[in-house]
């Protein structure tokens, strides 16, 4: 039987880590602490207390939210990477390189709720490119982005 192993990081590449391992418990939370935490209506989130989490390169920074919880992000970029609690590590969905597998099963928080969470998946939709009024700077836009996979440096030499 092969051991489940994902990788991950930060949107500009400075922190990278390998899971090993079956993942936990996958959910979304609500609380405003989850809100301001992720600057987003809720932090998808996934336990990884079971597997060994080794951060590849660089390490997150810390911010004490609570008395008992820590929240892990990137120094340089501001990607939200982890939430720390007594009882084990999180790490952010969307850090994942391939996030569409890990889907939450639970959600948490309730309470805090933003009451039109659930409408959004009612409104219309568009493909990026429809903005015809971004659309002349989206045409050449260049990521400098962090590809979803390991990379043995980044960034490369010729980006900024």
């Amino acid at each position: 039987m092969t051991t489940p192993f994902y990788t991950g990081g930060c949107q500009c590449g400075a922190v990278r880590f390998h899971v090993e391992g079956a993942l936990g418990d996958a959910s979304v939370c609500h609380c405003r602490m989850c809100q301001k935490a992720s600057g987003n209506f809720y932090l998808p989130l996934v336990s990884v207390r079971q597997a060994k989490l080794t951060w590849t390169r660089g390490a997150p920074k810390r911010f004490r939210s609570s008395n008992h919880g820590y929240r892990g992000f990137c120094g340089d970029c501001g990607t939200p990477l982890t939430y720390e609690a007594p009882d084990g590590v999180a790490l952010t969905i969307a850090a994942f390189d391939d996030p569409a597998g890990i889907a939450p099963r639970i959600q948490w928080g309730i309470e805090a709720k933003l009451p039109y969470v659930d409408a959004i998946s009612g409104l219309p939709g568009e493909e990026t490119m429809a903005d015809q009024d971004a659309a002349s700077f989206l045409a050449d836009l260049v990521s400098y982005q962090h590809p979803d996979h390991d990379t043995d440096a980044w960034p490369p030499e010729r980006e900024p």
